[in-house]
């Protein structure tokens, strides 16, 4: 068994078709030497003041560090990654209109740190969610060498295809993600996985980006991680990944605490942010009420705007 590794200069297609076909791919070297060690030089810091985790699934000897959109500017690039946030969208778009960021953290295993439990990530919803709907697209970067006695990623090739209450106990039917820096596993929320012991003398450190459909809440809740006051600095393709856009029809709107005179009271998330939406598909809730010229004359006035 085998993970499929495809060059820098796939499409979009290639990583979908393998994710359908065995649960995880691999695509080398995305990231040039430059951006990884602008990354690196970004996230490190954080890790440093990182706790280590208090339990055997999240690693005593793993730090685990979050927030990554307001800390770190150098992440950004990597969640919008053209290809990859390509491939995601195609990936869940069966069962969404929109898809949002889910999680983003940093992990760094230790030298001694053991196997983690084999695991599904799809269960962070339980098992309300039924076996036909994949709601995840999944991504580690390798910052640092991703090698089998560094605690490589282990991924089952092709379990996303069992029934949910097979479970793998063992590592036996399980590869290891295997990659250099700047290369990028992606696999689904329902392939089982796990991270892998680190009997090496370095730090094993990734990137775990992952996206998830629009109508679930996320994981880690990006309005408190990264709240409007930071969010309405940042470019409008990350703030609407994050969810502050409307995800579906009456999906995401709010109500001003001390209410906009001149604006209704079903308001899209960007208002919060000081600008209207770029689109509002289907959203009569929006679509109806004043115009862009009316919404941005009224936010002047109320000094909403930044």
């Amino acid at each position: 068994m085998t993970l499929q590794t495809l060059a820098p200069d796939s499409k979009a297609s290639d990583i979908v078709d393998a994710m359908q076909a065995d649960g995880a791919c691999i695509v080398r070297d995305v990231l040039s030497p430059e951006t990884l060690a602008k990354l690196n030089g970004d996230v490190r810091p954080w890790i440093d003041r990182s706790m280590v985790g208090t339990d055997d699934f999240i690693g005593r000897k793993t730090k685990r560090t979050g927030a990554l959109i307001a800390r770190c500017p150098e992440v950004r690039p990597v969640v919008t990654n053209p290809l990859i946030l390509e491939a995601a969208n195609a990936f869940l778009a069966p069962h969404c209109e929109r898809i949002q960021l889910h999680l983003t953290q940093t992990i760094d295993i230790n030298p001694g740190q053991g196997e983690q439990p084999l695991h599904r990530d799809r269960l962070a919803w339980g098992g309300y969610i039924p076996k036909e709907i994949e709601p995840q697209f999944n991504t580690i970067w390798a910052l640092t060498d991703f090698t089998e006695e560094s605690g490589a990623t282990h991924i089952v090739p092709g379990s996303n295809l069992w029934p949910l209450d097979r479970i793998q106990k063992s590592r036996d039917e399980s590869v290891q993600a295997v990659m250099s820096p700047g290369s990028v596993v992606c696999y689904s929320g329902t392939v089982i996985h796990g991270g892998g012991e680190n009997r090496s003398n370095a730090t094993r450190t990734g990137l775990n980006i992952t996206y998830c459909l629009g109508w679930l809440r996320q994981e880690e809740n990006q309005y408190l991680s990264c709240p409007p006051e930071i969010a309405k600095n940042l470019d409008p393709a990350i703030t609407d990944l994050m969810g502050y856009t409307m995800g579906n029809y009456a999906l995401g709107y709010y109500a001003d605490p001390e209410m906009i005179d001149g604006l209704p009271d079903t308001l899209p998330p960007e208002i919060a942010l000081g600008r209207h939406p770029d689109t509002i598909p289907g959203n009569t809730l929006i679509a109806n009420g004043p115009s862009v010229n009316d919404i941005d004359l009224v936010l002047s006035d109320a000094g909403k705007r930044s």
